[in-house]
């Protein structure tokens, strides 16, 4: 592996560690009660102590979270090739869009437990309603870059409008959509947690929530450790995916191997 494509990985694990040491040093040095701040070595010790607990729990919002992801994915690719395939449709729906998308996902997840109980549907719902707008907004973008001179030369060519978009329109938008994907799995995450916090017995959401009735601070940073290091993973696998599929839009940074 060569050294450039080394750094990245070195740098971002040398952050993290540098990050916690002074951490932990400021906690302790400073003398700052556990239940305001908890050292790290205290929340990787809860991790350690309730480690079944957060796995199971852990696993209940990763599965939540994917499945509303998958559904905002395919439901906003199809949905932004609608929209950027007419003026006519884009100028209908988009102010809808950006008007559902303005309401607070929290006020939806009432209604959501109203329609489908509490559990996972309200936290896959709400993942999905969380994360689906950017990649709409991102997909039509993506063929909204299309030229109008090199619409003209295609049409004078004998293309017709599909053939624009699916041979041209499409590839140019690719880019857009699996950079998109790394911001929705971030959002989906928010969504799923969000809804877990207020209408779940299960998840992540629920385990801080239940921490916090109990006074449990470290348990709640706990959560949050594995919230992060989940966000972190599915970030870095839409990275990966971005790179390997659209190699002539590829961007150094995170996430490049």
């Amino acid at each position: 592996m060569k050294k450039h494509h080394i750094l990245p990985r070195i740098s971002a694990i040398l952050f993290i560690a540098v990050t916690l040491i002074i951490w932990e040093a400021a906690v302790n040095g400073l003398a700052i009660p556990s239940y305001l701040l908890p050292p790290p070595s205290l929340i990787f010790s809860e991790m350690v102590s309730y480690w079944q607990v957060i796995v199971k729990e852990g696993a209940f919002t990763l599965i939540s979270t994917l499945i509303g992801f998958g559904m905002a994915v395919a439901f906003g690719l199809l949905l932004g090739l609608l929209v950027g395939w007419s003026s006519t449709i884009y100028a209908g729906l988009y102010p809808l869009m950006v008007g559902f998308n303005a309401i607070p996902k929290v006020a939806v997840v009432p209604i959501l437990v109203l329609w489908f109980g509490i559990g996972a549907p309200p936290a896959i719902l709400t993942a999905f309603l969380i994360s689906f707008f950017p990649i709409v907004v991102n997909v039509a973008t993506g063929l909204a870059t299309i030229e109008p001179e090199m619409e003209d030369v295609l049409k004078a060519l004998g293309a017709s409008k599909l053939d624009i978009m699916r041979k041209v329109g499409i590839p140019r938008a690719l880019p857009y959509f699996f950079g998109s994907l790394k911001i929705a799995i971030t959002l989906a995450f928010v969504g799923s947690v969000l809804s877990e916090s207020v209408a779940s017995n299960n998840g992540i959401g629920n385990f801080m929530m239940q921490a916090q009735a109990q006074f449990q601070v470290p348990l709640i940073f706990a959560g949050l450790f594995v919230l992060a290091a989940m966000g972190i993973v599915m970030y870095a696998l839409m990275a990966w995916i971005e790179k390997r599929t659209t190699k002539w839009a590829n961007r150094s940074g995170f996430g490049a191997t």
